[in-house]
C-alpha cells in the first residue's frame, strides 16, 4: 500500500538504506548531508522532493512522474473555480490608502 507509513522505502542515495515511509523525508536530509558527493550527482523532481534521480535521467523522470498528474489535476481544478471578483458577489470595495509612515 502506497499510503502505509510503515512500508520500507529504498534510499536513493545509499541503496542498502531501507527507511520507513514516515521517516523518509528526515532520512533524505540527513543522508544528503552525510553523502554530499552522491547527492551532487542527483536531481530533485519538481513534483515530489522525495524523488531523487540521476541528473541525466531527470527529464525522463519528469515525463513519467506519477505526482505530475496530481499537480496537473490541481491546476485544472483551480482554473475551473470562479474568478475572485465573482466570489465577492460583485463588490467593488477596496482597502483605503494607508497614511501611516512606519519610518517616522
Amino acid at each position: 500500500d502506497v499510503l502505509d507509513p510503515e512500508r520500507l522505502i529504498q534510499c536513493p542515495l545509499v541503496k542498502h538504506h531501507r527507511i520507513r515511509a514516515r521517516r523518509f523525508p528526515y532520512h533524505l536530509v540527513k543522508c544528503r548531508e552525510s553523502n554530499p558527493e552522491i547527492a551532487k550527482k542527483l536531481a530533485t523532481c519538481p513534483f515530489n522532493a522525495r524523488h531523487l534521480v540521476p541528473q541525466a535521467d531527470l527529464s525522463d523522470h519528469i515525463m513519467k512522474c506519477n505526482d505530475k498528474a496530481f499537480m496537473e489535476q490541481d491546476v485544472v481544478s483551480r482554473s475551473c473555480e470562479p474568478p475572485q471578483e465573482q466570489l465577492n458577489n460583485g463588490s467593488t470595495w477596496q482597502a483605503p490608502p494607508c497614511d501611516e509612515d512606519w519610518e517616522t
